[in-house]
């Protein structure tokens, strides 16, 4: 399969099991959840769905304990929607990027906090100091 046919099936089952997900499946512990990526196999016979709970009240695991309960009934619906002969077996895998990017952004914010702070404290010293 070509790199391209492989990126535009990835993006489509992602937009195809993002509206499923909202709109139908109805486990209490999948709640909001935004699929980051999905990768596909070479052969087709699986998909790796990353998520990330969206404001969740359960954590990672229980949302892909819900996910992976309804990955039968995506699979078929997948299949259906997306005109597919054979659907691929779906493997959710929680994506921790986010927390990591938002990770490090406050340890930038910090870094970046401290430096004016040091900054600051120079430039305070400056105006006070007579022998300049």
């Amino acid at each position: 399969m070509s790199e391209a046919r492989s990126r535009r099936i990835e993006s489509e089952i992602q937009r195809v099991l993002a509206a499923l997900i909202a709109r139908e499946v109805k486990d209490p512990r999948v709640g909001n959840v935004t699929i980051t990526a999905v990768h596909v196999a070479p052969d087709m016979g699986t998909a790796r769905v990353y998520f990330t709970p969206f404001a969740a009240r359960e954590p990672p695991e229980t949302v892909r304990a819900g996910l992976t309960h309804a990955a039968s009934f995506l699979r078929g619906e997948l299949g259906r929607r997306l005109s597919l002969r054979h659907a691929p077996r779906l493997e959710f895998v929680f994506d921790d990027s986010v927390e990591g990017a938002a990770r490090l952004t406050r340890l930038i914010d910090r870094a970046v906090a401290s430096d004016r702070a040091a900054q600051g404290d120079e430039a305070a010293g400056e105006g006070s100091d007579p022998q300049r």
